[in-house]
Formats: structure tokens, C-alpha cells, sequence
């Protein structure tokens, strides 16, 4: 009795270009259709996440909300109103308390905006990975339809011939 192949093994074959009998072939498609294939990337990278990376996420999330533009630009409205008028000018024009604290965020935001941009282009990554590996295996499936609607073409139209033959 035949020992059949595994998956890897057929594709070891494949990728070695050595001939591959039909059988092989088919036994291939068949691991590929009865396997899922496509994997949640969210699923995925939340596996991996370390809690600097959430801190990273909610902080982008938060800093590139209405909330916080809102809420910023009212802290410095308020900070140069008091400034201007209740403080006696404690820091003078141009504010430059008021600029050292800004840079300082600024400085702050960046490195953390970054972080949070890496993950998104990793968990991109692996999307792509994941609609290629998807998009192979629709592929091969196709072609098997393929395949198998020509030899059903082929043999109607065998059937059709002596139907003919015989009426004559």
C-alpha cells in the first residue's frame, strides 16, 4: 500500500520542480480545501501585544480625537487668558512656559504615535500575508473546477455523439 504524502512534502516537490504525479496533485487540493487557510490578524497580533503597545494604542487613539483637539486648544486659550489677565504676565510674552510645555508634549507624542504606526504596519503585513495565502488557495481550487468542468464538457459532448449515432 502507497504511503501517502503530506502536505509539506508535495509542496517541497513543487517548489524542487520535480514532477508530481496527478495523484499527488490531487491529494494537495484536497488538504487545501479541507484546511482553513486564512488566519485573524487582529486575533494574531493581540496574542503578542505587550502592555507598553496598548498604552501605545490608547494614547494615538485618544490623541488623534476630537476630544483631545477640543480640550487642547481650550487649555491654551485658558492658559493665555490667564496668563494675560489674571496673572500679571508671570510668563511673558511669548509665553515661553508655555512653549517649553508644548515641546514637551510634542516630544512625547511623537516617539508613542510611532510605536502605535509600527504595530499598524506589522498587523498590515499581516493581512497581506494572510489575503495572499487565501487568494493561492481560491486559485488552485479554480483550477480544479476548471479541470473537472472540461472533463464534464469533454464527456457530454462523447454522450451527445453516439446519441447522434444511434438516431441515424
Amino acid at each position: 500500500m502507497e504511503k501517502k504524502k503530506t502536505k509539506k512534502e508535495i509542496v517541497k516537490m513543487l517548489l524542487n520542480n520535480k514532477e508530481i504525479t496527478i495523484d499527488d496533485e490531487e491529494e494537495l487540493l484536497d488538504l487545501l480545501i479541507d484546511e482553513p487557510i486564512s488566519i485573524d490578524a487582529l486575533k494574531e497580533e493581540e496574542k503578542n501585544i505587550k502592555f507598553g503597545d496598548r498604552i501605545a494604542d490608547k494614547i494615538t487613539k485618544f490623541v488623534g480625537s476630537w476630544t483631545f483637539i477640543l480640550g487642547f486648544s481650550s487649555f491654551l486659550i485658558i492658559w493665555i487668558m490667564i496668563n494675560l489677565y489674571m496673572l500679571d504676565n508671570l510668563d511673558p510674552y511669548p509665553f515661553i512656559l508655555l512653549n517649553l510645555v508644548l515641546s514637551c508634549i510634542a516630544a512625547l507624542q511623537a516617539p508613542v504615535i510611532m510605536m502605535s504606526q509600527n504595530r499598524e504596519a506589522k498587523r498590515d503585513s499581516l493581512r497581506s500575508k494572510n489575503d495572499y495565502r487565501t487568494d493561492l488557495k481560491s486559485e488552485l481550487i479554480l483550477e480544479e473546477l476548471h479541470d473537472k468542468i472540461e472533463k464534464i464538457e469533454k464527456n457530454q459532448k462523447e454522450i451527445l455523439k453516439l446519441l447522434e449515432s444511434r438516431k441515424k
